[in-house]
């Protein structure tokens, strides 16, 4: 098992301060945030079985779109590869969904209900 990096001390050590997180939105390094957050994350339970977020106390069955499904299998796939961690599609969308809703204001959550134009 790899060490947890203290970055409260590693920001001492650089006479730095921390002040949070820098948001990732996409491409290279919002893959690699994601992998990260999953590798921090991501348990077995004691009992054994699939490694899970402890947190995630809830459980919903959420529709999805054919291709959505399709795209979350894929980035599943391609990060388990990559970072030799087993990730499934659905716990990849529940970690996207986290980060969208940590990001997402109040306002842009608003226009996803707007009707687009030319369509009713």
């Amino acid at each position: 098992m790899k060490p947890r990096l203290d970055m409260d001390k590693i920001a001492k050590g650089l006479g730095a301060e921390r002040r949070g997180k820098v948001p990732v939105s996409g491409g290279y390094f919002g893959a690699m945030q994601l992998v990260s957050d999953i590798q921090a994350r991501f348990r077995a339970p004691a009992r054994g079985g699939r490694a899970t977020d402890p947190a995630w106390t809830e459980r919903r069955l959420i529709p999805l779109a054919a291709q959505t499904l399709r795209r979350l299998q894929q980035l599943a796939q391609r990060t388990g590869e990559k970072r030799k961690v087993r990730v499934e599609p659905m716990q990849m969308a529940a970690l996207l969904l986290e980060k969208t809703v940590e990001s997402i204001t109040e306002q842009d959550a608003e226009e996803l209900f707007q009707p687009r134009p030319g369509r009713r």
